[in-house]
């Protein structure tokens, strides 16, 4: 897909606003998002504290301590290949469709479509699993909180699990409605609560526990820290199960690519955003989590009364009302989290109808004029978020089925477009202009992108296996099963219609915009005189 643009008609343009007329793309949100604000988006979405609350019974009871610190800078540092593989297609395409887009445009003409619609199915379902995933998370770290404070004597209810999930994902349907102005300002504060609460955790573990009851290096990192719980898998593969924190954690990585349209300098701030945040996270996690090893106490006492290992350290070594205020900022961060997730799969939603993805004739695909956002596209993935929770009440097992999609669905729809940027790179009908986040076409380039195909492909075999033996209906592990069904599915439904309306990323530069349009979109307002942008498709 190619454009000419008469130079006279963006002559008082931004840069963002050029480069994604460019790329085929009318501008339709206002650039509020500052450096900072993108990056506490990107640190936001991964949520560091409370997502490794929210996963730290997996290493710890299945593979043991050492399980826990060894899988998670071994992980971070697979990531680290992954995120920068990532930012350096963010950074060459820097739309809301983010790697959705990007797979498309960088394979020949005649897979253009096929490519675009799995990639997109399996982005867009991956997305809305993590948000009911991670709000259903909340909503049981909330209750736990409850158990602790009324001493373990009170009943949590999947009634009121699922009924204050289903509150708070209308809550953050509500936020997400705000204008872009608002959205942006509250994004900034995030990255200081969810870093603040992390650093508070780890120095007030580290006061409050005598040191006579620390455990020894041993114990962290050695062989004394190596303790299998499956029920019965090899002791590698049980150790090897404490890679699903930190996938679990390190996970989401374009979200900052879906708000690209709304960023500052997006070509630059959003991989550098995704590429700090990876670091980040990767590194103060580790941290995190040696000292809650270290201060865990004896691990026969874990997970405890509320179900969460996390909390009962912190209760072990804090008290009641320590751990409790602490607990609540943990809790706030998981907020964050699902505050971001909605953000972004509403944007890739949005820009999925905008190319009639679905059969809505562009429905989803419309901006609000008053706050700048998508509305409708925000509501729509709002309620559909709480149908898995709903579904819990029902079938628990089958909730868990769905909410196993968020990781090995995202991880894979990432590494498609890395691996056809290097299968197609020499293809006539194939252009890609690195962005300024770029590693070259020499070794460093082609070792990261190789090396995390290699590790996401391991990795999804991991999450593959059921964690306990024997496996029964209640504890199988049904992530392969429903992400091969989203394949399935929406290959079945490419054939029996989809081909029909949906053509793969389309420009809608034939939509004239507008005098008003333009200078909304703009960093800075400026005077625009008779835009009309006139495309000729190569």
């Amino acid at each position: 897909m190619g454009f000419e643009i008469p130079t006279h008609s963006l002559s008082s343009s931004d840069a963002d606003d050029e480069e994604l007329v460019a790329l085929g793309y009318k501008p339709s949100f206002k650039r509020e998002f500052s450096n900072v604000a993108t990056i506490s988006f990107a640190f936001s979405i991964m949520g560091l504290c409370s997502s490794i609350a929210t996963t730290f019974n997996t290493p710890l009871l299945l593979g043991g301590p050492a399980s826990v610190t060894w899988c998670w800078i071994l992980g971070a540092f697979m990531c680290f290949t992954l995120g920068s593989s990532i930012a350096e297609i963010v950074s060459a395409f820097p739309t809301c469709g983010g790697l959705y887009t990007a797979s498309a445009q960088l394979t020949p003409k005649k897979y253009r479509a096929r490519v675009g619609w799995v990639v997109g199915w399996l982005n867009i379902l991956g997305q809305i699993a993590g948000v009911s995933s991670t709000e259903f998370g909340l909503s049981n770290m909330i209750w736990a909180a409850v158990v602790v404070g009324k001493g373990g004597n009170y009943e949590v209810t999947q009634g009121k699990v699922v009924g204050l999930f289903a509150a708070l994902l209308v809550l953050h349907g509500i936020l997400n409605s705000l204008a872009t102005r608002q959205l942006a300002r509250l994004t900034t504060g995030f990255v200081f609560v969810n870093l603040g609460t992390t650093f508070l955790i780890i120095i007030v573990l580290l006061a409050m526990t005598p040191r006579s009851e620390m455990h020894p290096a041993s114990y962290v990192f050695g062989s004394a820290g190596v303790v299998n719980q499956t029920g019965g898998w090899n002791t590698g593969l049980a150790f090897l199960f404490g890679l699903l924190s930190v996938q679990w954690t390190m996970t989401d990585y374009d979200a900052t690519a879906h708000i690209s349209e709304e960023v500052r300098r997006a070509a630059y701030a959003a991989p550098s955003a995704i590429f700090i945040a990876v670091i980040g996270t990767g590194l103060i996690g580790w941290l995190l989590n040696i000292v809650m090893v270290i201060c865990s106490g004896p691990l026969e006492n874990l997970p405890g009364p509320s179900g969460s290992a996390f909390l009962e350290i912190m209760y072990l070594r804090m008290g009641k009302t320590g751990a409790l205020i602490l607990w609540t900022f943990v809790c706030l961060t998981a907020f964050f989290v699902v505050q971001t997730a909605l953000q972004a799969v509403s944007r890739t939603t949005y820009a999925f109808s905008r190319d009639k993805g679905f059969p809505d004739r562009g429905f989803f695909g419309h901006i609000n004029q008053k706050t700048h956002t998508p509305i409708r596209s925000i509501w729509l993935c709002t309620f559909v978020s709480i149908l898995p929770g709903l579904l819990d009440l029902a079938s628990p097992v089958a909730a868990n089925a769905v909410f196993s999609l968020t990781a090995m669905a995202l991880d894979l729809s990432y590494i498609i477009p890395i691996f056809l940027r290097r299968l197609f790179q020499n293809h006539p009908e194939v252009t890609f202009k690195p962005g300024p986040f770029y590693m070259g076409d020499g070794l460093l380039g082609k070792v990261c992108n190789t090396t995390s195909i290699i590790w996401t492909l391991f990795v999804c075999v991991i999450f593959s296996f059921p964690t306990y033996l024997p496996v029964t209906k209640d504890n199988m592990n049904y992530a392969s099963v429903i992400t091969i069904g989203v394949m399935v599915l929406s290959g079945l439904w490419w054939i029996l219609g989809a081909h029909k309306h949906y053509h793969g990323p389309q420009s809608n530069l034939h939509e004239q915009a507008s005098v008003q349009d333009i200078a909304a979109n703009s960093i800075e307002t400026e005077d625009i005189i008779d835009v009309e942008v006139q495309i000729t498709e190569v």
